[in-house]
């Protein structure tokens, strides 16, 4: 039995309406674009959205506009993707890494205290495969230091804590669309905030910081260039696939609650596997647990066609490039080296069967308990 670790939520509706774009020739622009960052805003409840080319360059350009530089430090996790510290690092600012807490992957008050210094500027919060960090304490906190927070929100579409979505808490929350995410537009991401200051400078500077939308234009390429920007724009038929998918994403966001709950349900019992309880403030991009035996298990699932993931197998302070710029003690991150070790993604997407999921949780069982 062959099982995808992804399968996009998009139906031929979708794609025709992707066709007709291109067909039309009015690729970039449109109207779509605006129709999904609206959608966004409705589902967010944030006042202002921005499309993207990636996660990646909102984070980069949420980091610009926090004002970060040469000198300052901005705190991230250990444990996340490398997009997380590269935003940082693409603005000189030192990047300084937390440890995360066991079993969510997330950053916790007391990891960030740890870290905190008199040049601390900025902190990047991820919320971990769906999995809310626990922002009413680090707000508080930070807004005492005065620290600008940023929401990694690449796998949190559909999370809540304490009934406000995620990227709501600091000046921005960017969202991933990658072809895995719980919607994708192949690569596109989003940026939402609250401060029209952000909003704007945001949306100039994806755009090379050309100060006029073509509407606004009186004169064909009548416009000005004030500060330096990057071509980091999604296109309209991206954005109208985008669109297509967040119109239906309640519904999508039912199923992989009744998911996750399937998988808790089948492996309750089983010892030396560990996860986190059900959630309905998760959006359960992945369902994730954690075992000692991971890397046996992942190597059988693959003979069986099982397709699993891992989020992450190295955290970025031991990657080479930040492990020797910063002379890292690595003994600092007991917590981000285990969860490293031992965690796995199991599937959750819409499309996914009941016999599959209870395959993958037999499956599991019996390589835990190490039958043949």
């Amino acid at each position: 039995m062959k099982i995808k670790f992804s399968n996009p939520n998009i139906f031929n509706e979708d794609l025709n309406l992707v066709k007709n774009i291109i067909k039309s020739g009015w690729l970039a622009h449109g109207k779509y674009t605006l129709l999904f960052e609206n959608e966004i805003k409705k589902f967010t409840k944030a006042k202002y959205c921005c499309l993207v080319s990636s996660c990646t360059a909102g984070l980069h350009l949420s980091c610009i506009a926090s004002g970060f530089k040469k000198g300052d430090e901005v705190i991230v996790p250990a444990m996340t993707h490398t997009a997380t510290a590269h935003a940082v690092e693409y603005t000189g600012a030192k990047v300084v890494f937390a440890d995360n807490h066991n079993f969510t992957g997330n950053l916790n008050l007391k990891s960030i205290k740890k870290k905190i210094t008199n040049k601390t500027r900025g902190l990047i919060v991820v919320h971990m495969s769906g999995i809310p960090c626990e922002m009413t304490e680090i707000v508080n906190f930070c807004k005492k230091k005065n620290i600008i927070i940023i929401e990694d929100c690449a796998h949190a579409l559909g999370t809540f804590h304490k009934k406000k979505h995620v990227g709501n808490f600091g000046v921005t929350g960017s969202f991933s669309f990658y072809p895995t995410k719980q919607i994708t537009t192949g690569e596109g991401g989003a940026v939402v905030t609250n401060d029209l200051k952000f909003y704007k400078k945001i949306k100039k500077l994806k755009g090379f910081g050309i100060d006029k939308d073509i509407k606004d234009r009186k004169k064909q390429g009548e416009y000005d260039v004030k500060d330096l920007g990057y071509n980091y724009r999604m296109t309209d038929f991206q954005a109208a696939l985008g669109y297509k998918q967040i119109k239906k994403y309640k519904n999508n966001l039912k199923i992989r609650k009744k998911i996750a709950k399937r998988y808790i349900k089948n492996l309750q019992n089983l010892k030396g596997v560990v996860f986190e309880p059900f959630s309905n403030n998760n959006s359960y991009f992945v369902f994730q647990i954690f075992c000692q035996k991971r890397d046996f298990i992942l190597k059988e699932f693959k003979k069986l066609g099982i397709g699993v993931s891992v989020h992450y197998s190295t955290p970025i302070n031991r990657m080479s490039y930040y492990k020797n710029k910063y002379k890292i003690n690595l003994k600092d991150y007991v917590n981000s080296d285990l969860y490293s070790k031992t965690n796995i993604s199991l599937p959750v997407y819409p499309k996914l069967k009941n016999f599959e999921i209870d395959f993958i949780c037999k499956t599991l069982i019996k390589l835990t308990r190490n039958e043949k």
